[in-house]
């Protein structure tokens, strides 16, 4: 279980950089240096939203649509398994499976998240205030999600160091 473990993580990892140093960058400058909508922690309005579509050159819509959408529908699901595994190795019984409902939630809602960028990359002058507004509120669930997931590890990490260290 060990090696799947930091298999997955180093796929996981591989998607990510993937996306850091490649992908996001490229949509970025294809956008006049706008940030990509799945990055903005606290969402975005309509204006942002209509700014970044409108900055967006046809090339960067369609690499948004296809090769970061692409990386985006592994990266949260590989996420999700490597904190739940994490989640196994820190947690004792009940508690580990109520913490890995955190990352299967960010997963969702980032899976939701691209589907509503999508409809909005598709959408041209028929973009809708409530197309933007479906589209930020599941970026703004996602962070958050994940924020609280990886809180709730990097807990479970500490009140597993300090068992390990009172058993010694």
């Amino acid at each position: 279980m060990r090696l799947i473990f930091w298999l997955m993580g180093a796929t996981m990892a591989g998607v990510f950089l993937t996306m850091l140093l490649w992908s996001g960058p490229l949509i970025m400058a294809e956008a006049g240096g706008l940030p990509l909508f799945d990055t903005r922690l606290s969402g975005y309005n309509v204006e942002e939203a209509k700014a970044f579509l409108a900055a967006l050159s046809d090339v960067g819509r369609d690499f948004y649509l296809n090769v970061q959408h692409k990386l985006d529908s592994a990266f949260p699901a590989l996420l999700a398994v490597v904190l739940v595994m994490a989640y196994t190795r820190v947690y004792q019984g009940w508690v580990g499976w109520i913490a890995s409902t955190l990352p299967l939630a960010a997963a969702g809602f980032d899976y939701m998240e691209n589907a509503a960028v999508a409809v909005m990359l598709r959408a041209g002058d028929g973009l809708s205030d409530a197309m933007v507004l479906s589209a930020s509120q599941w970026t703004e669930r996602k962070w958050i999600a994940l924020g609280l997931a990886v809180l709730a590890l990097f807990e479970g990490m500490v009140r597993a160091w300090r068992a390990k260290r009172k058993a010694m």
